[in-house]
């Protein structure tokens, strides 16, 4: 399935809270707190023109947001809604990223994880992140991994 990714407008807020409430709440009994993308300011990074969208039988239910950094773009978030799993929407979104990155010039892209979310860190492993460095971020226990895009 092809899906078509557009640049995220304040109309679109409540659905991307929807999306990214829909995703990360199962994490949180395993996590034992709420994940990081459950805490972002979605106003402010819409604004920022940071957040991608895509749309599925009329509704938002997909959505990316990339940061660039000095040396790396930074891919914050991928969330997918669960109406939507398994369609291959989260990884047209990581392509996606990528292709951004490098066309914004970067050679590397970065993403983080919790730690306890082992089937991401393994899922990132198979399309080329390597493991970069662990830290505890605000309270949250993540792993940091990154791409080469060259």
């Amino acid at each position: 399935m092809q899906f078509t990714p557009r640049l995220a407008s304040l109309a679109d807020l409540a659905a991307v809270q929807g999306v990214v409430k829909d995703a990360y709440t199962p994490y949180v009994s395993s996590i034992g707190c709420k994940p990081g993308p459950l805490l972002d300011d979605y106003e402010a990074l819409i604004s920022a023109g940071r957040v991608t969208v895509v749309d599925v039988d009329g509704g938002v239910k997909g959505i990316l947001v990339l940061i660039p950094e000095k040396d790396a773009m930074l891919l914050d978030n991928v969330a997918v809604a669960a109406s939507a799993q398994g369609l291959g929407l989260g990884r047209e979104l990581i392509a996606y990223a990528e292709h951004r990155a490098r066309d914004a010039g970067f050679s590397l892209i970065r993403l983080y994880t919790h730690v306890a979310m082992t089937r991401n860190i393994e899922y990132y492993t198979r399309i080329g992140y390597v493991e970069t460095h662990r830290a505890e971020h605000n309270g949250l226990k993540r792993v940091f991994m990154a791409k080469s895009l060259t």
